[in-house]
């Protein structure tokens, strides 16, 4: 049941700031074809022993051939990212998954903003590809703690420069302080579209900016879940998969994923916070309320109710009847 995987060979290495590297990842034989990506996508990379981590594709979307990526070391790493940094190797291969969107740019805005922090600047890269390969009006805001710590900045005052793009940069050890948002991100107008990746404490500033400011338009992708509020104690529930033919039962402190999973099913899954949409699956039927944790669907599409993190989110009824 889960997605099939592509065969890639670590190409390139490459030093981008402190604790980050960039990974080059190419097919590893000829008859591997890496599907095309939009700005904005991530991929998961399956580093062994079960462990599976996505990271965003930073390279130009208009590439074929090849993804980038971007990975800093995390102080609180649960594997990932030390893997990646200590014993990913040049001309290792590892097996990824196919390109997936969470976070896509609106071709049609008259304007966007693209506001970075930190290693948030990976899928804001791409997106600045992107858009300046379009012709399309741009803006750039990248945060950093220092400009040793910002990686590809080389990169992005050159293509900033080339194109014309208005480019800020705000640096935490330059300036005596982390970015006031209200400010960058005054006057920029309501019909402008707005985008943030960074740190959960910019993310939160950047929506209240946002919403004191008027701006309808934002789009949010977190690295890591967002602190869930106080819920009442879940009950359990039976999930009907309609593919497998198998009815699965879910007891209360147990989720969707890891029920199936004990079930002998194999659903995709990365994170395990609902953060990196690896999981989402079709929902055909429930007979309650569903109970949304996670940071990837938009309210809208919580209150459609035709997908879920099965990692993250539950049903309030009895019976959950899914497409796996």
């Amino acid at each position: 049941m889960s997605t099939p995987t592509l065969s890639a060979l670590v190409y390139a290495i490459r030093w981008e700031a402190n604790d980050v590297i960039s990974v080059e990842l190419r097919p590893a034989t000829d008859d591997v074809v890496f599907p095309p990506f939009e700005a904005g996508s991530h991929i998961n990379l399956h580093l062994g022993s079960g462990l599976s981590r996505s990271y965003s594709l930073c390279n130009s979307d208009a590439e074929c051939g090849r993804y980038v990526v971007g990975v800093a070391r995390d102080r609180n790493s649960r594997g990932g990212s030390l893997y990646v940094h200590q014993q990913l190797r040049v001309g290792q291969t590892l097996a990824i998954d196919p390109p997936r969107n969470n976070f896509k740019l609106d071709a049609d805005a008259p304007r966007s903003i693209l506001v970075a922090g930190g290693i948030g600047v990976t899928p804001m890269f791409s997106m600045l590809q992107h858009l300046v390969a379009q012709g399309r009006p741009v803006e750039f805001i990248y945060c950093a703690r220092s400009r040793k710590d910002a990686a590809f900045v080389d990169a992005i005052e050159a293509l900033a420069q080339e194109h014309g793009v208005a480019l800020t940069l705000h640096f935490d050890s330059e300036q005596a302080g982390p970015p006031y948002l209200p400010g960058l991100l005054a006057d920029k107008g309501a019909d402008t579209h707005y985008y943030c990746c960074g740190p959960t404490s910019m993310l939160n500033a950047f929506e209240e900016a946002c919403v004191q400011a008027g701006y309808a338009n934002t789009h949010i992708e977190r690295f890591t879940a967002a602190p869930a509020p106080a819920a009442a104690p879940s009950s359990g529930f039976d999930v009907v998969c309609a593919k497998s033919s198998k009815t699965v039962p879910v007891p209360a402190g147990k989720s969707v994923l890891d029920a199936l999973i004990d079930a002998g099913l194999s659903p995709d899954y990365s994170c395990m916070e609902g953060v990196c949409g690896t999981c989402e699956t079709a929902v055909i039927e429930c007979d309650g309320e569903l109970e949304h944790k996670d940071s990837v669907l938009t309210k809208s599409e919580k209150q459609a109710g035709k997908t879920m993190m099965i990692c993250v989110s539950r049903c309030k009824g009895t019976r959950l009847v899914l497409d796996i």
